[in-house]
């Protein structure tokens, strides 16, 4: 039976193979997977590691975003709560 690795087991491994202290096959001799298996999760950490600065920045921006539209909210509110304040003389039958 195939042994399955979680995310974080394959990170340490494609780490390990990124420091290139051991070769791909001394750690997959280790951990008892196939070289083409290291080989793969060190090519997909590679290409993922700059989406760990970027996805950062657009949390950011998102969050930004999202405090700004709350503030308009409650300035809108505020305004709409003093317009009725201001209109209710002129609503008394």
């Amino acid at each position: 039976m195939k042994k399955q690795f979680t995310p974080k087991e394959k990170a340490s491994i494609a780490l390990e193979a990124i420091r290139g202290v051991k070769t791909v096959s001394q750690i997959a001799s280790e951990n008892q997977i196939h070289p083409v298996a290291v080989g793969m999760w060190k090519k997909q950490l590679l290409e993922g590691l700059p989406k760990v600065f970027t996805e950062k920045q657009e949390r950011d921006d998102k969050q930004k975003t999202i405090d700004e539209l709350y503030r308009l909210v409650g300035q809108r509110d505020a305004e709409l709560s003093w317009l009725k304040k201001k209109l209710e003389p002129f609503n008394t039958p």
